[in-house]
């Protein structure tokens, strides 16, 4: 199956993983600036004859937009997926702990790809999503995710609260988000086995999502918004599991 990628980030994600997978690269000639010379080096390099420059309504035509930053890639669609069983044996087999981050109804594919990045940031080994009321990886979510839709295993299940439980038979700690809960997201552990479940905007996750989360945490809001966006949330509560994570090798080193 082919996909379209738009722009730097997504081209040069997936030259730097799956260069072969990249049937057709397209490039605006008219661009001159240091970042399109930057990318032609390295492009040309590995692609040889399936570089090609194209003129701007040419890429207008492929990508149904104009903000493709001159470079498009016809590609085909790389099946990097895995189970959540694969995925914990994978983590624990390199002696460190799981880190998921799981989506419950994030249907816009701004907010999808937005998501993916700040995953992909903080180290998220992968990312879990339903099969319905979910978006999907498309070439809006490839750009806006600025490649990492390109590298982050992201396992798409029919059913999430049957994946919560196998994630918890696993030893994976369902931390979920919710405005009203009495601890912060700063009061818990995130050092072991841990998947951070949220919820779409305004409506938040669905009933069964959330009773079957191990534990439910705010993020502080100090100001009158009453929320933050979903790929926001996720980066606050994802660095901060980072952050204890990166305190805790460190001072484990130093015994």
């Amino acid at each position: 199956m082919k996909q379209i990628l738009v722009g730097f980030h997504a081209v040069q994600a997936r030259l730097r993983v799956d260069p072969d997978s990249l049937k057709s690269v397209y490039f605006d000639p008219s661009r001159r600036d240091r970042r399109m010379g930057d990318f032609l080096k390295q492009a040309e390099e590995i692609l040889g004859e399936r570089l090609h420059a194209a003129d701007v309504e040419r890429l207008h035509k492929l990508t149904g937009h104009d903000r493709h930053q001159g470079v498009v890639a016809l590609a085909e669609k790389m099946t990097i997926a895995r189970t959540i069983t694969e995925v914990v044996e994978d983590v624990e087999g390199a002696q460190e702990k799981p880190l998921f981050l799981m989506l419950d109804g994030v249907t816009d594919p701004h907010n999808f790809g937005a998501c993916l990045r700040v995953a992909d940031g903080a180290g998220v080994d992968a990312v879990v999503i339903p099969k319905d009321r979910s978006a999907s990886i498309n070439a809006t979510v490839s750009k806006v995710s600025s490649g990492a839709s390109e590298v982050m295993p992201v396992i798409t299940v029919t059913n999430l609260v049957r994946s919560m439980k196998e994630m918890q038979e696993a030893g994976v700690w369902l931390i979920g988000t919710d405005d009203e809960a009495t601890k912060s997201i700063y009061d818990i552990d995130l050092t072991g086995s841990i998947g951070i479940v949220m919820g779409a905007e305004g409506d938040g996750m669905r009933r069964l999502t959330k009773e079957n989360c191990d534990e439910l945490v705010r993020i502080p809001m100090q100001g009158v918004v009453s929320s933050l966006n979903v790929s926001v949330a996720s980066g606050v509560c994802l660095y901060e599991a980072l952050r204890q994570r990166l305190a805790h090798a460190t001072n484990k080193a130093a015994k």
